[in-house]
């Protein structure tokens, strides 16, 4: 039994049939309504940190392949990503992560600008030079769920109850808000981040933390971004560059600093951007969106692309679990809550990138 069907949820139930087991799915909302369609759909692999968590997130970027393959719905895309160098310090970093020993296997080549644009025609703002990291792809976020919904429900091993709040948990057993008493030879939980009943609160207990988010989508940009794109503040908060970016890049000014701003934005089918994003962490969280770490966004865009910039369509928060401590053996929380079943969340910014190889290590 898999309980909840964003990113992790879809790709447990998905990896439990491959591993050759019936799967009774649960999920509250119908669409979705959390962080797996509240993000950037990137499948991104470059700023993973070195060993254990950039090979999983390697194997993930293999089974979304796949993934794509069976359900084209979702929109997988092997685009890689170019992250934009202004500065010296910045390209001193980008420096250090090409002379690194899996350099080769996130793909990463150093380009002049004039070689980066005419990869990238749509990216057009001033560079001292670019990042090109050629394993980093892209899926729909929005369009997920219902692609991998439609991918399970070709099996007849499949069968999925929608509307079913999970409440608490027994062994061997969920227990939902109606009373009902639904049981597995094995539990999954991926009840994503959110709080509110008696098992929610407990497993908040644990050691997680909640991070919220800023984003934005505009109209179609009106010419195409062929990579998805970041700036150099990206730098510091991806384990793969931040140690060198803290040694080598001045501080943040303040109002990015306070928002924790950085710029990533992926150009969707549709023709128009998913810009972001923000990193807020103290709650409890102001329930409005602050127009203010959406601007500094924007801006950032608007300078790093150097192109006309259509109007903004939708802006949103989102909210994500992490870790508090993020180790080598520990990427993410796998929680016993009792005999056969396990909570299994905090994934962090690596959620939709690393879910389908969470999912088979779940069922290995």
């Amino acid at each position: 039994m898999v309980v909840g069907s964003g990113i992790l949820g879809a790709t447990h139930a998905l990896a439990a049939l491959r591993a050759g087991y019936e799967v009774l799915h649960l999920e509250r909302e119908v669409p979705a309504q959390g962080a797996s369609v509240r993000n950037f759909g990137l499948v991104w692999i470059s700023g993973r940190a070195a060993g254990p968590e950039l090979d999983l997130a390697l194997r993930a970027r293999e089974l979304w392949e796949r993934i794509g393959a069976e359900a084209p719905e979702t929109g997988f895309r092997p685009c890689g990503s170019m992250t934009v160098l202004t500065t010296p310090e910045e390209v001193a970093v980008a420096e250090r992560a090409m002379a690194r020993p899996d350099a080769a296997a996130r793909g990463f080549e150093l380009l002049e600008p004039d070689e980066a644009r005419r990869r990238n025609p749509g990216l057009l703002g001033t560079a001292s030079a670019v990042l090109f990291a050629g394993r980093d792809a892209a899926v729909e976020p929005a369009a997920v769920p219902a692609a991998l919904r439609r991918l399970l429900e070709t099996s007849d091993r499949y069968v999925r109850l929608d509307g079913c709040t999970v409440v608490d948990v027994a062994d061997g057993a969920v227990l939902d808000a109606d009373g009902h008493r639904h049981e597995g030879d094995r539990v999954v939980l991926c009840t994503g981040a959110y709080s509110g009943t008696t098992l929610e609160r407990r497993l908040l207990g644990a050691e997680l933390q909640r991070v919220r988010l800023h984003m934005a989508e505009t109209a179609p940009l009106g010419r195409d971004l062929t990579t998805s794109v970041a700036d150099a503040n990206s730098l510091r908060y991806y384990p793969c560059f931040s140690a060198d970016a803290a040694e080598l890049l001045p501080p943040q000014p303040e109002a990015l600093a306070r928002f924790g701003v950085q710029l990533l934005a992926v150009q969707r089918l549709h023709g128009g951007l998913t810009v972001g994003d923000t990193h807020q962490y103290d709650e409890p969280f102001d329930f409005a969106l602050e127009d203010e770490a959406v601007e500094l966004v924007l801006e950032l865009a608007q300078r790093t692309l150097g192109v006309p910039f259509p109007p903004v369509r939708r802006r949103w928060v989102g909210v994500y679990h992490q870790l508090r401590r993020v180790t080598d053996d520990q990427l993410y929380a796998r929680i016993a809550l009792a005999d056969g079943v396990e909570l299994i969340t905090a994934a962090g910014g690596r959620g939709m990138t690393c879910a389908p190889a969470i999912a088979e290590e779940t069922f290995s």
